[in-house]
């Protein structure tokens, strides 16, 4: 079986000396108490007759229900997380008021075993953080996304 595959975009826009990026903290029950390592870049899964860049904006648009702006897509490459999933990023420069973001859904049983449906966002909160904050809030196997920005940039 072929590993699954999720594409997605790592907005970022300079300010100053700083560079900031667009995170979004993971929804649902299981992440509502996390904070480090529990935000992610914009993704999403796709399959084998998907462009990963397509698939990488169609999940832009589904996760924060806003479309990717107008820019540049700059390939930050793949990473096999440990789970197996490999993940593709672009970075795109760009700017994006978290207020205006309307998150795609999901449904989970919640509680566990209880029989109930209950829907979450996809992503809960989304914010802009600088590529040191960045660092400790992105989930483990996406962090080698900001090394790769801040040596593009």
């Amino acid at each position: 079986m072929a590993a699954k595959r999720s594409a997605g975009i790592l907005m970022y826009r300079v300010r100053g000396e700083d560079v900031q990026v667009l995170l979004g903290h993971m929804g649902g029950p299981l992440w509502a108490r996390k904070d480090a390592a529990a935000w992610s870049v914009p993704k999403g899964e796709y399959t084998a007759d998907e462009a990963p860049l397509a698939a990488a904006r169609r999940e832009f648009q589904e996760e924060l229900g806003l479309p990717a702006p107008e820019g540049e897509l700059r390939a930050l490459g793949e990473v096999k997380q440990s789970g197996g999933k490999v993940v593709t990023v672009w970075a795109l420069e760009g700017e994006l008021d978290p207020a205006a973001v309307v998150p795609g859904t999901f449904e989970l049983e919640w509680p566990p075993r209880s029989g109930t449906i209950r829907e979450f966002p996809e992503l809960d909160r989304v914010e802009w953080f600088a590529l040191a904050d960045a660092a400790e809030k992105l989930v483990k196997g996406q962090r080698v996304f900001l090394d790769r920005l801040a040596e593009l940039l």
